[in-house]
């Protein structure tokens, strides 16, 4: 044993006692937090003009602070982006995590010299809480590999901006630095094909031990390492890889390729992390919830998902939620980010203690005929029926066909690329359409109708999404595939994909 690994124990054993004293108090902590928040805000332009020093509790709080998505927010993040200080958060950001927006173009997610550290503590804790309850601690020895975003930034107003994977990099502890790769220099590789080219090189007879990526561009990273060694599993090439870290996506869809590529199991984290801050962990290898993290400098609030679209939607502390409701997820940051929608939809699994499931986007899905289908609801359909017929999928989306030919009902259109496809398509076909009949009422209420016929499946070729995030210039970093869209963008460029 190495003297890492000695010391992660009692290291990892520090860090759970000291978890545990909000884990157990989470409502409590949630309190504390946004009385912090409100006291340092208080006079900034936004305190001010949400008349924070009279808020003395939630219920103020939702009275003065409307939920905004970005989209609201922005006439506030344009004049910080501008260079003016004390306008979200006190003082200037230290970064902005620059991301894609789909109705404003870059946005530009402020992180503060409050918030950035949290980003790193919760990527931390994750690894120490699964060397806590297991006492594995040999891959601390070993090489690993975090497939992120250039580190490279630029400057805007005095302000570094980049990929919030780019910026982590550059606040990765000294005591994992010598164990980590790529290199800088791979790793400022800004075409993606080229870096995961450049990776598997740099990687291929290394010693990795501990592996973490957004599932789509590490299954790209193990094809290319198979590839280059004659097919051989990744297991075969990194004799000693046992962990895998992963987050960005639902990992469920692409399980059973991943695993089949690596060729045994091996333990996994689950993470939720996002630009906005760093939200959840799985803390345990009992269960897949992810722990709530109630004490990073993040206000949580809960909106009952069939209420967002609502003029006053019901908004809910931690303290008032339910388990097994679809919730739409709102911040109040440390960074100044204040009733800010991220877009996804959470569940709650646990509340002693509080554990969530990420089930969607709140902007994902499909209700081009009322049915209000949500990405769960797909998943859980398909992911269903492949297991049982020991079918494999690469990745997949669904979009409404409102425009059939002439004389034919509409449906919902499949686009899936299988890495191991049905034997027979149409009936594969029907047992996922009657598998999202007993998820969605709705749905099947359409169907028994005759308004919409049952869902049709397109199988595409081999790195048809690949190839199609390619031509959209979002390949690799922390760009994903919709699993759902109300509107036929996406469907329209699949289609000459098509087999």
């Amino acid at each position: 044993m190495g003297l890492k690994s000695m010391l992660s124990k009692p290291f990892a054993a520090f860090a759970v006692w000291r978890i545990n004293r909000w884990k157990n108090n989470a409502v409590n902590a949630q309190q504390n937090i946004l009385e912090s928040l409100i006291r340092e805000a208080k006079h900034t332009a936004f305190g001010k003009d949400h008349r924070f020093n009279t808020i003395n509790n939630y219920n103020d709080f939702k009275l003065h602070v409307p939920v905004r998505d970005y989209e609201g927010l922005k006439p506030y993040v344009d004049r910080v982006v501008a260079g003016e200080a004390d306008v979200l958060w006190k003082g200037k950001p230290l970064y902005f995590a620059k991301t894609s927006g789909t109705t404003s173009g870059v946005k530009y997610i402020p992180l503060s010299k409050e918030s950035m550290p949290e980003h790193i503590k919760a990527a931390r804790n994750a690894i120490l809480t699964y060397i806590n309850e297991t006492g594995k601690t040999d891959f601390v020895n070993g090489k690993m590999i975090f497939l992120q975003g250039s580190p490279v930034l630029s400057v805007k107003n005095g302000i570094n901006v980049g990929r919030l994977s780019g910026i982590v990099a550059h606040h990765v502890p000294a005591y994992l630095q010598k164990n980590r790769l790529p290199s800088y220099e791979t790793n400022i590789i800004e075409d993606w094909e080229q870096k995961v080219d450049a990776i598997v090189e740099e990687t291929v007879h290394q010693n990795m031990t501990l592996i973490s990526g957004i599932p789509p561009w590490v299954q790209m990273y193990f094809d290319k390492l198979s590839e280059k060694t004659g097919g051989k599993k990744i297991a075969e090439i990194f004799k000693n890889f046992s962990l895998f870290i992963y987050g960005g996506v639902n990992f469920e869809p692409y399980r059973a390729k991943i695993e089949q590529s690596i060729g045994r199991k091996i333990d996994s984290i689950e993470t939720y992390p996002a630009s906005e801050g760093f939200i959840a962990y799985q803390d345990s290898q009992k269960d897949k919830g992810l722990l709530l993290l109630a004490d990073a400098g993040i206000f949580y609030e809960f909106i009952p998902a069939d209420e967002y679209h609502n003029e006053n939607p019901t908004r809910l502390s931690l303290g008032e939620v339910e388990l097994n409701t679809n919730y739409a997820l709102i911040l109040n940051t440390n960074a100044g980010l204040w009733g800010y929608s991220i877009g996804d939809t959470v569940k709650f699994v646990s509340k002693n203690p509080y554990k969530i499931v990420v089930t969607g986007r709140i902007k994902h899905f499909i209700s081009a005929f009322g049915e209000h289908v949500i990405g769960e609801e797909v998943e859980h359909a398909l992911l269903t029926v492949a297991n049982e017929e020991k079918v494999e999928i690469t990745e997949f989306t669904v979009a409404p066909q409102v425009n059939p030919n002439e004389g034919t009902l509409p449906y919902h259109e499949w686009f899936i690329e299988f890495s191991a496809a049905p034997n027979d398509l149409a009936a594969f076909s029907k047992k996922v359409d009657l598998a999202l009949q007993k998820k969605n009422i709705y749905y099947f209420d359409l169907i028994e109708g005759n308004i919409l016929q049952p869902l049709i499946i397109r199988t595409l070729q081999k790195d048809a999404f690949v190839n199609y995030m390619k031509s959209e210039g979002k390949l690799g970093g922390q760009n994903k595939v919709p699993r759902l869209s109300n509107d036929r963008k996406l469907a329209d460029g699949l289609e000459k994909y098509i087999i």
